[in-house]
């Protein structure tokens, strides 16, 4: 009976590996991929920077509550960043030939920056916690473009990241001064 269910599988799953046959070593995907970004990828895309760019505008509409609301947005951008290196490292998962270095370094870089910020802003170094935000959303709207181009994210990353990212840099260069006291 045994014998016999084994054989009924093998005629249902006929490319199946049998015990004695090894499983290949890759296989092939095909990927269709849209050049924009689907309606719920957008949205959800600047849903998560909504909360930067209200905190920001929060620091001159409730002055009173700055004390409480800048640690919540740098501590929201930072989590962000983070999600965004665990996003790429995923991204790196389904190339060909394993990880590009590029995408490595992306990675951690946007892990260490959203990390660094959140510690940062915890030992209340808001400015620096600011600066260092800065930058890791101004790399990744340059940076995700260029990665676009050579397939190592998505295709829309090439449109969606500058703007979406701009409204983050935005954002954070307004935290920034008004931190430094400038405005």
């Amino acid at each position: 009976m045994r014998g016999a269910r084994a054989l009924e599988e093998r005629e249902v799953l006929p490319n199946s590996p049998s015990m004695t046959q090894r499983a290949p070593e890759t296989i092939t995907l095909p990927v269709h991929e849209p050049l924009r970004p689907p309606p719920e990828d957008w949205l959800l895309a600047y849903a998560a920077i909504v909360p930067i760019t209200a905190g920001a505008l929060s620091l001159f509409v409730l002055p009173d509550w700055s004390a409480t609301l800048l640690p919540l947005t740098l501590v929201w951008a930072g989590a962000i960043v983070t999600f965004l290196s665990g996003v790429r490292r995923g991204v790196s998962f389904r190339m060909p030939d394993g990880a590009h270095l590029s995408q490595l370094a992306m990675m951690m870089w946007l892990f260490l920056a959203g990390i660094g910020s959140i510690l940062l802003t915890g030992a209340g170094r808001f400015g620096l916690a600011t600066a260092l935000l800065l930058l890791a959303y101004l790399s990744l709207a340059v940076l995700d473009p260029i990665a676009a181009r050579r397939e190592e994210v998505p295709n829309y990353f090439a449109g969606l990241r500058p703007m979406q990212m701009g409204l983050a840099v935005v954002s954070l260069a307004v935290v920034g001064l008004r931190v430094g006291g400038w405005i």
